[in-house]
């Protein structure tokens, strides 16, 4: 059987053609500069390709997509090069199996399997045998070393990897395909259609500093518009060690908190982001208005931010995130809390003391109820004058935690969403808040 390899700048996903091909020396001084570039395998009298691999060495990232003859994606994998680039591990890998010919690609209703591995040796195996309405089954995977690994190719010498879905025989002869020139007009300095392939990205913040700017509106997806009021301040936290943590603080913490941001040593302004919404009541038979909190924020600076990133733990690889993953701290009490990480373990003494009232002889000057607010309590080391504000989630989980900076690259504000990131509608900024 003979296998036409074609090269181009990306794939569309959603027409399933390549998008600006390239010859294959472009393709190869793309490999070499670490440049995206995708490689379309296809057989003669298949409309839908056998599969398409993607690749961005500057991302770490080799996708593969495989395709039947509808040109549904079956499989789907996303490998990670590591070990001073010289091998790729199979990160995550999900496999969908069409129960029908006229089953539409990505069905609720379609079995899928998906596993992730971890260089370490862990892995998670998740199995929805009827589909995503039917429930996982979540396992530990057997996978031998040579099943999670795979040496790095060089360029052009890469097995069609689709090989045992199609049935292809290991004596497939491979040909260049004929390129196809640019249209006139494309200067090559035009950016891909949306609906093209890019390298995974962990989840992205958002329009974070509208949370805090009266007048914008927004949705959270329950209530259809929402309008940002004026934060409500709920205090202050000192920090005298310069090391901001942001943790949970109802688990374990061996290791300490959980994530821990840098800062100047001082007093910071803790406040909440709020919107309010006006919606009908059953139970009254009226419309009533309420302003609910969608985010806690510890205000370094009062210097806007023009650029927000998700806070990473200290065993956080970002070369191992797939699309969309979060890091943050972890809550089993849908509780969370920033705190001077110099004094987290008095502070997290003291919060616990405070919850769970084993000493009633407390001193009150070392906490501090807060009522009426997200946040709960707030703890107090004398020895250092380190402090510790724990907050409400609304749920358990992981958080992740938003550092905004300047211009300069300097901190001014740490936030975390309690709930999702809330939608701004068009003409987002209308009226101020009074």
């Amino acid at each position: 059987m003979v296998i036409e390899v074609g090269y181009a700048r990306a794939w569309d996903l959603e027409a399933r053609v390549p998008w600006r091909p390239i010859s294959v020396e472009e393709a190869r001084e793309r490999d070499r500069a670490g440049l995206p570039y995708v490689v379309v395998y296809r057989t003669a009298g298949r409309e839908a390709p056998l599969e398409v691999r993607l690749v961005s060495w500057r991302d770490h990232h080799v996708g593969l997509l495989v395709y039947d003859v509808q040109g549904r994606r079956t499989y789907g994998a996303d490998m990670r090069l590591l070990d001073n680039q010289m091998r790729l591990l199979h990160r995550y890998t999900v496999c969908w199996k069409y129960t029908r010919p006229d089953m539409v690609e990505f069905d609720q209703a379609c079995p899928r399997v998906a596993v992730e591995l971890f260089p370490d040796g862990r892995g998670r195996l998740t199995q929805e045998p009827q589909g995503r309405p039917g429930g996982a089954h979540i396992t530990v995977p057997e996978v031998r070393d040579d099943g999670r690994w795979m040496e790095r190719p060089a360029f052009g010498e890469w097995p069609l990897l689709s090989a045992q879905f199609h049935g292809v025989a290991e004596t497939t002869a491979f040909e260049c395909a004929e390129e196809v020139a640019a249209a006139d007009d494309d200067s090559g300095n035009s950016p891909a259609p949306a609906t093209c392939w890019r390298p995974p990205r962990p989840a992205q913040p958002g329009p974070m500093s509208e949370l805090f700017r009266p007048g914008v509106r927004v949705t959270d997806g329950y209530h259809p518009e929402m309008t940002v009021v004026e934060p409500r301040r709920i205090g202050t936290l000192r920090v005298p060690s310069g090391l901001l943590a942001v943790s949970g603080p109802d688990t374990d913490h061996a290791d300490g908190p959980h994530v821990t941001v840098p800062v100047t040593p001082g007093e910071y302004v803790l406040d909440e982001a709020r919107a309010r919404h006006t919606y009908h009541c059953a139970r009254e038979q009226s419309e009533v208005t309420r302003t609910d909190t969608m985010a806690v924020r510890l205000l370094v600076s009062e210097a806007p931010a023009v650029s927000w990133e998700m806070a990473l733990r200290p065993e956080d690889d970002p070369r191992l995130f797939i699309e969309n993953q979060i890091s943050g701290f972890i809550t089993d009490g849908a509780t969370g809390c920033f705190a001077d990480a110099g004094a987290w373990e008095p502070l997290l003494a003291l919060f616990e003391k405070v919850m769970t009232q084993e000493d009633p002889d407390l001193d009150p000057d070392v906490y501090e109820d807060i009522n009426d607010s997200m946040y709960l309590l707030r703890t107090r080391d004398k020895a250092s004058g380190g402090e510790l504000a724990a907050f409400a989630t609304t749920g358990d989980g992981t958080y992740p935690v938003w550092v905004g900076r300047n211009e300069a690259g300097e901190v001014v504000a740490v936030v975390v969403l309690v709930e999702r990131m809330p939608e701004v509608l068009p003409d987002a900024v209308t009226t101020t808040d009074a």
